[in-house]
């Protein structure tokens, strides 16, 4: 099952995706919504992020590969930094240059996981039952940023500037995220194609540790983190997908 968020006539509503097609349903996306019976073209609506998060979590050095690569310790615990909402972007909508930043502007390929109900202190075995399902991310980062002053790294300024947190298409119900790839096309070439298998701290672990620094609410997304291609968006207006088989294709533009 994926679920989306969508606007109709100028009315926000939630509804399950089947071959382009939505059914739409009433109520709260993480309660319990009903099927009202109205069917919409996947093409008549406008899609938008598939949650309202109150916050994204972010990952880093959470592959094996990209730690092998990078020539740094795998960490004994989850290293991580928030994201604003301002940052929130939906799929098929434009990601921009921030105004005052002309450095290198990087994308990153990633797995979402999707909070489904009030998450805190849980235990590894509880924290499925925690898991709403999945999405895809782009974490996009104003990369020169990060080490601009050298007393303090300014992970969240880098990461959260207005269209960086690019989220979606689509929340998918009941796959397994590890039997899955990321990949990332960047203007019809492959940057990324990556295992999530690979990952350091997969999801249930991920949910728990995080579970007991803050409670998880509702909708929030833990990004869990890229692995090897990572690169810059260098032309004047970039095309960019970020694809999860049994999820979908998120898909933006970049423009300088």
């Amino acid at each position: 099952m994926h679920w989306v968020r969508f606007r109709y006539n100028g009315t926000e509503a939630v509804g399950t995706l089947d071959e382009g097609t939505i059914q739409v349903c009433n109520g709260d996306l993480f309660g319990s919504p009903q099927a009202t019976g109205q069917t919409l073209a996947l093409d008549g609506v406008e899609l938008l992020t598939p949650c309202d998060p109150s916050k994204m979590i972010c990952l880093w050095n959470n592959f094996h590969a990209l730690a092998a690569k990078l020539e740094v310790p795998e960490p004994e615990e989850p290293l991580y930094f928030l994201k604003a909402p301002n940052a929130f972007l939906a799929t098929g909508q434009t990601i921009r240059r921030p105004k005052s930043y002309d450095g290198p502007v990087v994308y990153e390929g990633e797995l979402g996981i999707v909070i489904g109900k009030t998450c805190s202190a849980v235990s590894e075995a509880e924290a499925a039952e925690h898991i709403f399902g999945y999405t895809c991310i782009n974490d996009v980062t104003a990369a020169k940023i990060i080490s601009k002053d050298p007393t303090f790294a300014q992970w969240a300024r880098a990461k959260s500037y207005d269209t960086f947190g690019v989220f979606g298409p689509t929340i998918a119900i009941d796959i397994d995220p590890l039997a899955c790839s990321v990949v990332t096309v960047l203007n019809g070439q492959e940057r990324q194609n990556y295992p999530l298998s690979d990952m350091i701290f997969p999801p249930q672990r991920l949910v728990s540790l995080l579970s007991h620094d803050m409670t998880l609410m509702p909708g929030d997304i833990i990004a869990c983190g890229t692995s090897i291609g990572v690169g810059s968006m260098k032309e004047p207006s970039n095309s960019i997908e970020v694809s999860i088989e049994g999820i979908g294709s998120l898909s933006n533009t970049f423009v300088q």
